[in-house]
């Protein structure tokens, strides 16, 4: 089925007037981001033309997606706004807080029972809000919306960074945090700097090893972790053309490794098999109608270096299976000198795990062409040297899987399927050993490979690359091994060498399940009543930050001076705090643990300048918040690097920080903190870094008269009695600048639905 048809029908009817509206106003051919961004103005018709990265916009998202691990916050929020009901379609998917450990059937009764609080809250909230509810078990929430929601030309906002996801489908999809979220839902325009855009021309064709995968892991490690940030990446040519939508996908998902706002393919013949496929032929034909807006214009292609900021080319004939890692998805390294790599840099060459899944791998193509390669194993005599798991992505994709027999070939290699769910990708594994923080590789399918992130375990050095390959590798339990070139000892000791993979793009007797796992909601939600328990330690009602104060912010003491790259994972792990993410204060217990303190290079230990001891971060900020004494934190590059992730930004304004001072900041953090009423400022000069000091206390001055593009001076007050003043740039418009002054921009939404 199709949901949401009228709306997107609609989109489609006003796009002829608004590609029209905008090329007069604009002057120029348009790529495909511009139109769908031009087509999706909160005022209309275009009336200016916008200056990429410097324009500050406001859009009308079709529709919004959270996942279960977000949407408490997102919603606990959205309560507070005294709306009825969502302004847009929306939906919430139960994905991160299933625990892989023994396999599908157990570990999901086990996430049903311990989990059942937050499950019942979100059906309770979606049925009586209009918003639709995917149960636990129904997949992935970037597999499902591809499915069932994605549609080109179509702009959505989504409460986790691979949102992006949704590109695959000619999408701009965009990952934002809860407060987003929750402006859009109450029927409110969603503001964004208007993205930069980088073209990325894809030539020739993929053959043998190569998969999607490599083609982002190759832009990985062109553009680095932060490369595309403020950017849209747009992929053209012959090559975009010949990748499977869900090939696509993968890619775009990915670009949320680079920084990038999102990424998008224009609308072609690949995209219409998929719908057609996935039963949404009336938006198929729908999008034939206006396919010339739903890709760049001619032009565009044609001369792209005059409509782009920047231009990176890839022959996909000429690309070989890669791997990126550890600890950073854009280390990139071609399988062919993987070994060379991992002698010199001491990583170990013994494979312990392979895992297929996560939402960036877990299509049907995706298990059928890792599937091949178990096959061939199975045929081949070898026996599998490292453990083996796979997460299907949907659970219209398991139940295909498993009626065309590609589930019972990986368990032929002894393979363990895990629930269709993110699991190990987001920390959700229950790894046996991990405690013992022993040093091991291990190869996966995912985006992100941050230290700590899929076991916990510091010393896991885990490596990103394509299903086929995970299976290849897992097979022989070496990182090194390369399967274009290298052979396999089998169990009677013959060499046998694996053939390239094969796979269906699309399963050939069509796709298929018994229940996809979708809750409707009520039409009348009046009467649906939301219980939290005072007592819950997984739930609570939201209190309103306090505004602002009026005056500059004076004596801040120092909380952390972090080093190095701060993701928001270190700034609030997922694993086990999870079940904390609809409990502020009890996930708040997790502030920055894994950031490591400039001063002693460690974690979680940093000086509370009122005792003069030494403590975790929470705790310390705790007692300066009981000592009504305001705090500030200092950051490296790219602070809030990585997922979407709201609580990173609401964990320390709820402890009483006032301020993150930074050499560069994520984009969607940046802008988490600013919505929750916190400072969010950056360095002038970045060197000034180095003159903070552990037992400063700060001044930040000229907030009395903070106004757009006027920089701040924050003075270091020194222990010596000395005292310099350095400047701060910010990003704030007069908007957000409102939302600091009323303290967060939900106190502006719940003043004015009161009026």
């Amino acid at each position: 089925m199709a949901f949401d048809i009228d709306m997107i029908k609609k989109v489609y009817s006003q796009y002829d007037e608004r590609i029209a509206a905008a090329r007069q106003i604009v002057n120029k051919p348009l790529t495909l981001s511009e139109k769908i961004l031009y087509a999706h103005l909160w005022d209309g018709n275009a009336t200016e033309a916008y200056e990429r990265g410097k324009s500050y916009v406001d859009f009308a998202p079709d529709r919004v997606a959270m996942q279960d691990a977000t949407a408490q916050m997102a919603l606990l929020q959205f309560m507070q706004a005294g709306r009825p009901k969502v302004a847009v379609p929306s939906t919430v998917h139960c994905d991160h807080l299933i625990q892989a450990k023994e396999g599908a059937e157990q570990d999901l009764a086990r996430a049903k029972n311990e989990s059942s609080e937050v499950f019942n809250f979100l059906s309770s909230v979606s049925n009586k809000y209009g918003i639709g509810f995917w149960k636990p078990g129904a997949g992935i929430i970037h597999q499902v919306v591809l499915e069932n929601y994605a549609f080109p030309g179509g702009l959505m906002i989504g409460t986790d960074s691979h949102t992006v996801n949704a590109g695959g489908l000619g999408m701009v999809a965009i990952g934002v945090g809860g407060a987003d979220a929750c402006d859009v839902m109450a029927g409110l325009p969603w503001e964004l700097k208007f993205p930069k855009l980088i073209g990325i021309k894809l030539t020739g064709k993929l053959s043998g090893w190569a998969a999607p995968k490599d083609v982002i892991l190759k832009v990985a490690g062109i553009l680095t972790v932060k490369g595309g940030t403020g950017a849209i990446v747009e992929y053209f040519g012959e090559g975009a053309e010949s990748l499977s939508c869900t090939g696509k996908g993968t890619i775009c998902n990915m670009g949320a490794e680079i920084g990038a706002t999102t990424s998008t393919f224009g609308y072609d013949d690949s995209m219409e098999r998929y719908l057609r496929a996935t039963g949404r032929e009336e938006i198929a034909d729908a999008a034939n109608m206006i396919k010339h807006h739903l890709t760049g214009d001619p032009e565009v292609y044609a001369d792209p270096e005059q409509y782009f900021d920047q231009i990176i080319e890839i022959n996909l004939s000429e690309l070989e299976p890669s791997l990126n890692g550890p600890f950073t998805p854009d280390l990139y390294t071609p399988v062919s000198r993987m070994r060379e790599e991992a002698a010199k840099n001491g990583w170990p060459l013994a494979v312990e795990w392979g895992l297929i899944g996560s939402c960036t791998n877990s299509s049907y193509e995706d298990l059928s062409r890792a599937a091949s390669i178990a096959k061939q194993a199975v045929e081949k005599g070898l026996v599998t040297k490292a453990e083996f798991g796979i997460n299907p992505g949907s659970e219209q994709v398991r139940y295909t899987a498993d009626r065309d027999g590609l589930l019972k070939t990986f368990e032929d290699l002894n393979a363990t399927i895990f629930t269709n769910a993110c699991g190990p990708c987001i920390g959700m594994w229950d790894r046996a050993g991990a405690e013992k923080q022993e040093k091991n590789t291990i190869v996966h399918s995912f985006n992100r490979n941050f230290a700590k992130r899929a076991d916990g375990n510091p010393n896991t050095y885990a490596f990103v690359t394509s299903p086929e390959m995970v299976a290849a590798i897992a097979i022989s339990g070496d990182l090194g091994f390369n399967p274009v070139t290298d052979t396999l000892t089998n169990r009677n000791g013959e060499q046998v060498k694996l053939d390239p993979p094969t796979g269906d793009e699309l399963p050939a007797k069509g796709f298929d399940v018994e229940d996809p796992g979708y809750q409707a909601p009520a039409e009348d939600g009046s009467s649906v009543e939301v219980a939290v328990s005072p007592t819950s330690d997984r739930l609570q009602l939201l209190d309103p930050f306090p505004a602002w104060e009026g005056t500059d912010l004076k004596g801040l003491k120092l909380l952390i001076k972090t080093k190095g790259k701060t993701t928001t994972d270190h700034i609030s792990m997922a694993g086990p705090w999870l079940k904390y993410r609809g409990h502020l204060d009890n996930i708040s217990n997790n502030l920055l643990i894994g950031a490591v303190n400039f001063f002693n290079d460690k974690t979680d230990y940093v000086k509370n300048q009122l005792t003069g001891e030494y403590g975790p971060v929470p705790a310390t900020q705790r007692a300066y918040k009981a000592a009504g004494v305001g705090t500030i934190i200092v950051g490296d590059e790219n602070y809030g690097e990585g997922s979407s992730r709201e609580h990173a930004a609401m964990e320390p304004r709820h402890l009483g920080v006032r301020a993150v001072l930074v050499k560069s900041f994520a984009r969607i953090h940046e802008t988490n903190l600013k919505k929750q009423g916190m400072l969010a400022l950056t360095f002038v000069d970045k060197d000034d870094y180095n003159k903070i000091q552990e037992n400063d206390s700060i001044d930040i001055v000229g907030l009395t008269t903070f106004a757009p593009n006027e920089p701040l001076t924050v003075v270091l007050n020194h222990q010596d009695g000395t005292s310099e003043q350095i400047q701060v740039n910010h990003t704030y418009n007069a908007q957000q600048i409102g939302w600091f002054k009323a303290g967060a921009a939900l106190n502006i939404i719940r003043s004015n639905q009161s009026k």
